[in-house]
């Protein structure tokens, strides 16, 4: 048991689904797993093991931004042996032609957080999506019908931002979407040589405006949930 999670050792799969939503967790197991077990309520960050088509699979929450979903990567890297980290997560759009419940793989991760500062003093670290598991999405997706589209993302720390045109700079630098939690995922998983990838659909824009419900983010976007699931 880790001070976050109070799994024991083999509660948790090698392979698991990081939604920032717990609800999201929750829905992502009931709907997809067989056998599905909840291991983890502490904080009420649902975690749950069970059984995708014959792999055992486990589907953590997040929560919002790099400080907390940090906390459950270092984790169940470290204290449950998670090999493949996917972050399933909505985003907003910074393109006028990406559009809400498009799915964007992260290849790489921008952002405004400081994460890597410390580390790399008077550098800029660039962190990156495992290439295997970001191939098989890309595969997996073209065999199923499923467009995507993938570049650099943002992860922004803030959510609420006090100048709403600062997205432009970063669009115009060819930035597909803002998200909050790619670039902790992608520095954690290089320092620990696992594999991870953001998946991301996008559930807002900030070109148009259009917004989705909380409820159609919790439960509805299935297509990155499906693509995460059969790429490793």
């Amino acid at each position: 048991m880790s001070v976050h999670i109070e799994a024991k050792k083999g509660d948790i799969a090698e392979t698991v689904l990081m939604p920032g939503d717990p609800l999201r967790a929750k829905w992502i197991a009931e709907t997809y797993l067989e056998d599905a077990v909840c291991y983890n309520q502490v904080r009420g960050m649902l975690g749950y093991t069970g059984i995708y088509q014959g792999k055992r699979i486990s589907v953590q929450g997040s929560g919002m931004g790099i400080p907390s979903a940090m906390i459950y990567y270092h984790e169940l890297i470290n204290e449950f042996g998670a090999k493949n980290l996917i972050r399933v997560g909505s985003a907003g759009s910074y393109q006028k032609d990406i559009k809400v419940r498009d799915i964007v793989l992260a290849m790489a991760a921008s952002t405004t957080s400081g994460i890597n500062n410390s580390r790399f003093v008077n550098a800029d670290y660039s962190p990156t999506a495992d290439s295997e598991l970001f191939m098989n999405a890309c595969l997996y997706a073209r065999n199923k019908g499923i467009d995507i589209k993938a570049g650099n993302v943002l992860s922004a720390d803030e959510f609420y931002e006090d100048d709403k045109d600062n997205y432009k700079l970063w669009a115009k630098y060819g930035v597909l979407c803002v998200e909050m939690e790619a670039a902790g995922l992608y520095t954690i998983a290089a320092k620990h040589n696992v594999k991870a990838l953001a998946i991301l659909t996008i559930s807002d824009s900030l070109v148009t405006g259009e917004q989705s419900t909380a409820v159609e983010r919790e439960s509805s976007f299935n297509e990155m949930v499906e693509i995460a699931l059969n790429i490793t």
